[in-house]
């Protein structure tokens, strides 16, 4: 398998107001993306990769002078990988509201002149959906082979195959749900709160005042980040070592770090809190919480699914308490009920929430197995392209 190398971003500017489902719209909006690959004639191998909460349009590859900066899903889409870019032509798309480009709390305002702050507007996955299809346009995309994510980028997929029913021909949901449980929208309220209720949060214009409430950032990125490792991974990489068990060490009877565990959720808040902005935090766990297709159709998950005409690879891990692999089980019954055609894979990893982002081989070889299937439309297509041209 070989790397992508150098990659670049661009930016794609939208003046056309976007009609959003809170009633309001956003117009003279940019979103940011990445494209591999190369479009065949006829258009037909093209891949959208959706991303997740804290990813972005950066899916493989890397940028020049920093071979670390790899794409959040270097080890899935590249040459000779699952998504094999010798083969399609794949797009990471940067969600409106994110902060690593395209318009989102901390650009201007055009009303005001000031940064957005809390006053963006609240986005949901469907809104997402609809930009990304304004994108696939000006690409010229009529369809996409394939339209896949992981967690919040699964939600994406399966929004994808409900609008746009024509304009995919798979959908693989990996490691996702068909809506939030009430256990999840509390852990994201919590992790909200932390970050509302941080002094330097200022009600969301604390770019005006040349803070950051990172204390806030930190904790939510805390509580997020224990809802996607599993229990026997935290017990595995960390039990109940102290953090200078080495030193000897024992108990320091305060409220500081004494385990490793205590020591690793600091740090990754920590390093959350340097890159990511608080109202972007708040817009896209929103956007998590409002996710409920079947909600349109008195709450009926086989009447919201019975327009779709994709394909479906839906994968789910046995250890993810978070989304776990009943709620992917809820959408192959759906499916399943409408005769949709779908395979299903549920994975015995023991890394949680986290293990759709990881190098496991057979979650990798099912992927791979399943774009062979993939592939051999888009050749066949090709293949007809080519007759039509030779008469």
């Amino acid at each position: 398998m070989g790397s992508l190398g150098t990659v670049s971003p661009q930016a794609m500017q939208f003046a056309e107001p976007l009609p959003l489902q809170s009633g309001a719209s956003i117009g003279d909006y940019t979103l940011m993306y990445e494209t591999y690959g190369t479009l065949n004639a006829d258009r037909s191998n093209a891949v959208l990769i959706c991303h997740a909460l804290n990813a972005s349009h950066h899916v493989a590859g890397h940028y020049a002078g920093d071979p670390r900066s790899a794409g959040w899903w270097d080890n899935m889409v590249g040459p000779g990988k699952p998504v094999d870019t010798d083969r399609f032509f794949v797009i990471g798309i940067n969600n409106l509201g994110s902060c690593f480009g395209s318009t989102g709390p901390m650009h201007t305002n055009p009303a005001t002149g000031k940064p957005y702050g809390a006053a963006f507007p609240v986005v949901t996955v469907e809104d997402w959906v609809a930009a990304q299809a304004r994108l696939a346009d000006r690409l010229g995309i009529e369809r996409f082979a394939a339209v896949m994510g992981g967690s919040l980028g699964g939600m994406q997929a399966l929004a994808w195959s409900i609008m746009f029913p024509d304009r995919l021909r798979h959908c693989i949901v990996i490691a996702s749900t068909p809506k939030l449980s009430a256990q999840n929208i509390a852990f994201n309220d919590v992790a909200r709160q932390a970050i509302l209720t941080d002094p330097d949060y200022r009600g969301g214009d604390f770019y005006e005042h040349a803070v950051v409430p990172k204390n806030g950032l930190k904790v939510a990125r805390m509580v997020g980040h224990i809802t996607y490792l599993s229990n026997d991974d935290m017990a595995e990489k960390f039990g109940r070592k102290l953090r200078n068990a080495a030193e000897g060490n024992d108990y320091k009877f305060g409220f500081g770090i004494d385990f490793e565990i205590e020591s690793y959720l600091r740090y990754q808040g920590d390093k959350f809190s340097e890159y990511f902005d608080a109202n972007t935090y708040l817009l896209i766990t929103k956007a998590l919480d409002y996710f409920d297709p079947a909600r349109a159709h008195g709450g009926s998950l086989d009447k919201a699914l019975a327009g779709t005409r994709a394909q479906y690879l839906i994968a789910s891990f046995t250890t993810d308490w978070r989304f776990s692999p009943e709620r992917s089980r809820e959408i192959v019954q759906s499916l399943l009920a409408n005769r949709r055609k779908v395979t299903y894979a549920e994975i015995d990893a023991p890394h949680g929430h986290d293990a759709f982002l990881l190098e496991d081989a057979r979650y990798m070889n099912i992927v791979r197995a399943y774009y062979e299937r993939v592939w051999e439309e888009c050749a066949t297509g090709i293949a007809a392209v080519a007759a039509r041209e030779a008469a």
